[in-house]
């Protein structure tokens, strides 16, 4: 395997620097970019309530999200809590099913009652009514 060299610590200082004065004359323009919140944290048994309104087995429903059936199983218990990256995929799907039922060549689908509520400042949770 091929490592990658970095450069040395001057050109990149001299990079920095040229970048800054480009900015400075007008030359170049910085983006900023915001910072999108954390995804929505979820319990077990709005998984298993997500899952059920959704008509998947276990099975189905771990395969759309890539787990395995036994981690969608100790999620829907409550033993291990969902990683931030299935949590903003659950996200996707209890706000737009058919994207992600689409994606993953299912047919298309429609929730009810699915919201995220905002607990406090930064914190929501995906609730069903």
């Amino acid at each position: 395997m091929k490592e990658k060299k970095r450069k040395p610590l001057f050109e990149r200082l001299k990079k920095g620097l040229n970048e800054g004065i480009a900015h400075a004359s007008g030359e170049l323009t910085l983006r900023t970019v915001e910072i999108p919140d954390d995804p929505p944290e979820i319990d077990g048994k709005t998984v298993a309530a997500l899952r059920a309104q959704a008509s998947m087995s276990q099975a189905v429903f771990a395969k759309m999200l890539n787990v395995s059936t036994k981690t969608l199983q100790s999620w829907e218990q409550g033993v291990r809590k969902p990683s931030d990256a299935s949590r903003r995929l659950i996200q996707i799907f209890s706000t737009d099913p058919e994207v992600i039922c689409r994606s993953a060549g299912l047919p298309e689908i429609s929730l009810d009652g699915v919201k995220i509520r905002q607990l406090t400042k930064g914190r929501r949770k995906i609730v069903i009514d």
